[in-house]
């Protein structure tokens, strides 16, 4: 019987799975870098073994330090989790060979289906093109690593010019994440959808498809929203999808929670890869069979036998993936402190993080998982969507609104959405629309914070009180009065103005906004601004064509022959930055000379640095 897990991971999947544990009376031991000493998975768990270092090369995807420290925690047993060595067949056989348990599938099953390219010729699948062989007829095609997933190591090309860069890119990114730079070349199919299923398997002959899942809703391939069931599907494809699941499992004696992933395009089920782990998306599942994952992993690991047929799905679940991104700047992570998070309504929120910690630059950004069930689909999704628009993120930009805006869209409501749904509709769904009233609001409540240092109002009410504030990339200035009879603004009935609370009345109808401070940010129910200082300070300007760092993080290359004079043409890819798991390209905004270039491989940089500077011709 297991009596003490260590986790070989972090963040929300580590206290996902400790959550479990205590459940069942299991100790539970966490693993942590120097860059998550104060991380919640680390402070959750019984207790902690420290692994030097802060880059996943160093830590997380070092299967020697972990499994000592499994021993010298005492475990008897390692969950994996998911990314990093959840499908390294060496590390299971290392936890194995070190007299733990392993929970997961058996290191032979995970061999025969961790390489894609291994998978698909087991499935039968034809052979992959060879990246040398592919010509413009071949176009588009993908370029995918063959280990790991999360969208890591993948890139779409379109044009056969860019296949050697983006080969380069993909293996560079692979390396990092899963410490295995293979990659390879399959035929890209436009605006199929994302289907899988999810496995169980025990060490009796037993194999539940539970159902499917749709996570066509992505970004840089990697899923940002997911349901099960996967909608619109005919019984006779679902079957289909069933049973090629189970076949898969069948084929390798899998055991454990897999999940078998497919694209499906004009009614037809294309076999994609299996993933030998539990994944992110689990939790649909979860609601929706009414099961713990997690908790039957540990039964199987313990040798107990699944019931002959699964239990029966209910209902109807949907979950979103938060980040701590800016889908408006292309996809950039975030960093910064979050002050607060917080979603009501009966959602479940998978997450790492509480309030106040930090969100760094070396680990993937997202935030939490949010999760709805509901009798049908709609109501999920409704469910969800109000959720997240009522939930309190103060920190860092998040992708909540583009959730909420994709949830409510036709083409997700009415479920016709494919793989292509954001590479159509991402201008329209991060289309900046703040609240208009929110700069007043904060305006109001600063006022009233200081208010009583100024005598409460002036004999001047003529001349207006001015405050500037950047909200959403925008400058917007407003102006109110102070008077005998409070805050006042015009066209808007001020009906209370308070340091945390401001009500605000326009054509009969009051509104109340809630505003909490964080040094210059604010936030204003669900709109984040920055105060702005009266005059600018012109020691902050940069000059023209200035490439400022978008984000913290580690210059990983410069484009080849790339020095101060050299020409460059518009869109060049000039320098590649690292940053949360994730390659992030900096090209050039314009054709002309390149003035400046402050970046080498290997430089730390923080946000706003200036890595270069073009002047256009």
């Amino acid at each position: 019987m297991i009596t003490s897990v260590l986790v070989a991971n972090r963040g929300e999947i580590a206290c996902r799975v400790f959550r479990t544990c205590r459940q069942w009376g299991i100790r539970t031991v966490a693993v942590h870098s120097d860059a998550d000493a104060n991380a919640l998975h680390t402070r959750e768990a019984d207790a902690a073994v420290r692994l030097p270092g802060a880059a996943p090369a160093d830590t997380y995807l070092r299967g020697d330090l972990i499994v000592k420290a499994a021993v010298a925690a005492g475990a008897d047993a390692v969950h994996p989790g998911y990314g990093f060595l959840s499908e390294n067949a060496d590390f299971a056989r290392a936890v194995r060979d070190a007299g733990l348990v392993w929970i997961g599938p058996p290191p032979e099953a995970i061999e025969a289906m961790a390489s894609k390219t291994r998978a698909k010729e087991l499935m039968g699948v034809a052979a992959l093109t060879d990246a040398a062989l592919v010509t413009e007829a071949d176009l588009p095609v993908l370029v995918k690593a063959a280990a790991g997933g999360g969208g890591r190591g993948m890139r779409v090309v379109r044009r056969l010019a860019d296949l050697d860069a983006e080969l380069t890119a993909a293996r560079a990114e692979a390396t990092s994440a899963f410490g295995d730079g293979e990659v390879f070349v399959e035929p890209y199919l436009e605006n199929g959808r994302h289907v899988e299923v999810q496995i169980l398997a025990d060490t009796h002959g037993t194999v539940w498809a539970l159902g499917t899942r749709d996570c066509s809703l992505q970004r840089r391939h990697q899923k940002v929203i997911e349901e099960s069931p996967a909608p619109g599907l005919t019984p006779g494809l679902t079957a289909e999808l069933h049973d090629l699941a189970v076949r898969a499992a069948r084929a390798v004696d899998y055991v454990g929670a897999g999940t078998v992933e497919f694209l499906v395009a004009d009614g037809r089920a294309h076999f994609l890869e299996m993933n030998t782990r539990l994944q992110v998306e689990h939790p649909v599942t979860e609601a929706v069979f009414g099961i713990d994952l997690v908790a039957l992993q540990l039964r199987i690991a313990e040798g107990h036998a699944l019931e002959a047929d699964p239990p029966r799905a209910r209902g109807h679940a949907v979950e979103a993936r938060l980040y701590a991104e800016d889908p408006a700047s292309g996809w950039a992570p975030q960093t910064g402190r979050l002050h607060r998070l917080t979603v009501h309504d009966g959602i479940r929120l998978d997450t790492g993080y509480t309030d106040g910690d930090d969100i760094g630059v070396h680990y993937d950004p997202m935030l939490a998982k949010a999760v709805a069930h509901a009798p049908t689909r709609a109501e999920a999704v409704r469910r969800l969507a109000g959720a997240l628009e009522r939930a309190v993120i103060h920190g860092p930009v998040t992708n909540r609104d583009l959730l909420v805006r994709s949830l409510r869209h036709e083409e997700f409501t009415s479920g016709r959405m494919d793989t292509g749904f954001y590479d159509r509709h991402l201008a329209d769904l991060t289309r900046s629309a703040p609240d208009p009233l929110a700069p007043l609001a904060a305006a109001l409540a600063d006022a009233a914070t200081h208010a009583g240092r100024f005598g409460g109002w002036r004999n001047l009410p003529s001349q207006p009180q001015v405050k500037r504030y950047a909200v959403a990339g925008e400058e917007h200035e407003v102006r109110y009065h102070h008077t005998r009879d409070g805050l006042t603004a015009e066209g808007v009935h001020v009906v209370h103005a308070g340091p945390d609370r401001v009500v605000l009345e326009t054509d009969g109808v009051q509104r109340r906004f809630d505003i909490a401070r964080y040094g210059d940010r604010i936030h204003v129910n669900t709109t984040a601004l920055t105060a702005l200082p009266r005059f600018p300070d012109p020691t902050t300007q940069h000059a023209p064509g200035s490439l400022l760092a978008p984000m913290p993080g580690t210059v990983v290359r410069v484009a080849e022959g790339l020095t101060q004079g050299t020409t460059v043409q518009a869109g060049q890819p000039l320098l590649w930055l690292e940053a949360m798991k994730m390659e992030h390209r900096i090209t050039a905004p314009a054709t002309g000379t390149l003035a400046k270039l402050n970046a080498v491989p290997g430089q730390q940089v923080t946000v706003g640095s200036v890595l270069a500077v073009v002047q256009a011709t």
